[in-house]
């Protein structure tokens, strides 16, 4: 068992996270995730997309987010913004396997966007998320960026 394993599995076990399985209570798990601003580069211009500290309920984690366009101001938006993740999925993410999720953007005017993505961990609740954002049928913005994870709950 390489190191860096062997003290996740101790971390795990130290959380309480070690005996979790998919038919754990729907709130187990990192209660709060965060993740860090990112921007996208999109011809002549770019999109800087920031969301606010995600929290969870169920298998949903559930924030508000912005995403400014430069030069062009007027295509500004803000909603809410949310993915889904199981237990499962949370579980794998702190055993350092990645994962994908599903979600949607949902703008304060009604429209509704969906959101792709991948989780990669680095640490036990640090890692690397790549965010895909479908705009349009031609247009889909992906955001690289990181994530941290904490509230840490049976």
């Amino acid at each position: 068992m390489p190191p860096l394993r062997f003290l996740c599995a101790a971390a795990l076990a130290t959380l309480g996270l070690a005996g979790a399985r998919a038919e754990a209570p729907a709130e187990a798990g990192a209660v709060i995730a965060t993740i860090a601003p990112a921007r996208t580069s999109i011809y002549i211009g770019s999109v800087t997309l920031s969301v606010t500290p995600m929290t969870r309920h169920g298998g949903t984690y559930q924030s508000s987010y912005t995403a400014k366009v430069f030069p062009y101001f007027f295509y500004d938006e803000s909603g809410q913004f949310r993915i889904e993740v199981s237990d499962a999925d949370l579980f794998r993410l702190a055993s350092g396997q990645s994962i994908d999720f599903t979600g949607a953007a949902l703008r304060s005017d009604g429209a509704e966007r969906p959101v792709r993505g991948r989780a990669t961990p680095s640490g036990l609740a640090d890692g690397r998320v790549k965010v895909r954002v479908v705009v349009s049928r031609h247009l889909v913005l992906v955001f690289n960026t990181t994530y941290h994870l904490s509230g840490w709950q049976k």
